[in-house]
């Protein structure tokens, strides 16, 4: 079957830049994309964990920057293209959880989540949708989440954010494909990151983000569109997406008791 994106197969001197880099999925893939030859610039806010994060590798390059932060996207997007004259893939991971229900609703956390979620992906996408347009190749990558696929308790507007992204890179891809520019959508699970560690309640099929990094350049690799992990979690909610309101409704509540 022929693969809906450019497969990555080798990664020498591929210039990536990942964009949450500092902790979880983002650290996690940059360090093995380093291992793999790929040049990596890592941006997120905190410069100390960045420089944690590529310590001791030639090819990294630390960007810091807050993606609610218009101009500082825009300086950081500057500063790469002086040094590097183009991007080959552009990975947007950086994102926050806030767990809240509607007896709880706060309009003030819904807008910054979404701030940062939502309007900080289409920041970062104004400064590298012309670059990947004007190269006429390249890829970009967009982390969302299962949460995305329909609605869950306690992910008000987390969901919502998330939903929205999935919307995104679907409307991208059938934007961008006959430009030769890759979208890969990113739908993790369960992962073990600093967002997921406050978490009350069970998580099904927790991984690590060494193996969330390690299925997302499984991914890349096959040239897939959607990304997801862990299979044995996400799939059972991308099927559940084809049921009725109803039964979905029914089976959501005997999972979570919510």
């Amino acid at each position: 079957m022929r693969a809906l994106n450019p497969p990555i197969t080798d990664w020498r001197q591929r210039r990536v830049w990942i964009i949450g880099a500092s902790s979880g999925i983002g650290a996690a893939t940059a360090s093995l994309l380093l291992q793999q030859g790929a040049r990596v610039a890592l941006s997120a806010r905190s410069q100390h964990r960045l420089e944690l994060v590529a310590a001791g590798h030639a090819h990294s390059l630390v960007l810091p920057l807050d993606i609610t932060d218009g101009a500082a996207v825009q300086q950081a997007h500057a500063t790469l293209m002086a040094q590097w004259q183009g991007i080959d893939l552009v990975l947007i991971v950086a994102g926050v959880y806030t767990e809240m229900r509607a007896d709880d609703f706060n309009l003030a956390a819904a807008e910054q989540l979404l701030d940062l979620n939502l309007n900080g992906v289409l920041r970062c996408l104004d400064v590298v949708l012309p670059t990947l347009l004007q190269q006429q190749h390249g890829a970009l990558g967009i982390v969302a989440s299962v949460a995305g696929y329909r609605g869950l308790p306690k992910a008000l507007i987390y969901g919502a954010s998330k939903a929205a992204l999935i919307n995104l890179s679907e409307t991208l891809f059938l934007d961008l494909r006959p430009h030769g520019i890759g979208v890969h959508l990113i739908t993790p699970g369960f992962v073990a990151t600093p967002l997921t560690a406050n978490n009350d309640f069970p998580m099904p099929a927790l991984i690590t983000p060494e193996q969330a990094a390690a299925d997302i350049v499984h991914g890349l690799r096959r040239g897939d569109f959607l990304i997801h992990f862990p299979r044995r979690f996400t799939n059972v909610l991308r099927l559940m997406r084809m049921l009725p309101y109803r039964l979905y409704f029914a089976l959501v509540h005997k999972a979570t008791g919510l």
